[in-house]
């Protein structure tokens, strides 16, 4: 069982920048590939980034690559999310989520079997 709390949502201008925070619980984190997906008004839940349970591999949605960044700290049970230059269009509720995938990182949402409750993200322009 992994429970995921996200912060660091907020409001900012567009060519700004956010770091989101996603705190796990369970003692079985690093065995967790983890991803991040948005959801915006009126829309489907999109990926947005993933990365394997050691942090060498990281999987990005065409729309944010070049300009977020996910890391994680298995020492502290945390996953991250670095946003830069945003634009309106990055406006969305934000989910961490985690895939019991031994070693694959999927992108897919149905292989993520535990989420957290969001965190808001608004980018004004």
């Amino acid at each position: 069982q992994v429970q995921l709390v996200e912060s660091g949502g907020g409001l900012v201008q567009a060519g700004g920048s956010l770091r989101l925070s996603c705190a796990a619980s369970g003692r079985t984190f690093g065995s967790y590939a983890m991803g991040w997906f948005r959801q915006a008004p009126g829309k489907e839940r999109e990926f947005v980034a993933a990365i394997g349970w050691s942090g060498s591999s990281a999987y990005y949605a065409d729309p944010v690559k070049g300009r977020f960044t996910i890391s994680r700290d298995n020492a502290k049970n945390a996953v991250y999310l670095q946003m830069n230059s945003l634009n309106p269009e990055d406006t969305a509720v934000y989910y961490c989520a985690a895939a019991p995938t031994l070693g694959r990182v999927p992108s897919h949402s149905s292989e993520y079997s535990y989420w957290g409750r969001g965190t808001q993200v608004t980018v004004s322009s």
